[in-house]
């Protein structure tokens, strides 16, 4: 299994994320029941000594996998929207998109406009 770091490292990466999630609304992520819910869990599992505790562990795993979604999840709508077919395109469009520019008038014999 891979290190996941610190737990703090997580809870600032998932409020990123609700930061991106809460931009399009403009209200501010922390009137969110999202981040409530966050804060009373990590305040709630937080070590206050030295021992080992199962919940706590337990608790940054389902965070750090929660994370992974909300970053995957975001990438993905990133990428759909850039990518995404528009339906037909004509062959400028096509040829800019590999990086080719068409000629903008075909010289040589035979040519009438």
């Amino acid at each position: 299994m891979a290190a996941l770091g610190s737990p703090g490292r997580t809870l600032r990466g998932l409020l990123r994320e609700l930061r991106y999630l809460n931009a399009a609304t403009g209200r501010p992520y922390r009137d969110t029941a999202a981040y409530r819910y966050l804060m009373k869990a990590f305040r709630a599992h937080r070590v206050t000594s030295e021992k080992l505790c199962r919940a706590q562990h337990e608790l940054h795993f389902q965070a750090a996998t929660y994370l992974c979604l909300l970053r995957s999840v975001r990438e993905h709508l990133a990428l759909h929207q850039e990518f995404h077919g528009k339906g037909e395109r004509s062959v400028e469009e096509s040829a800019g998109l590999v990086g080719l520019q068409l000629p903008s008038q075909p010289g040589g014999k035979g040519w009438e406009p």
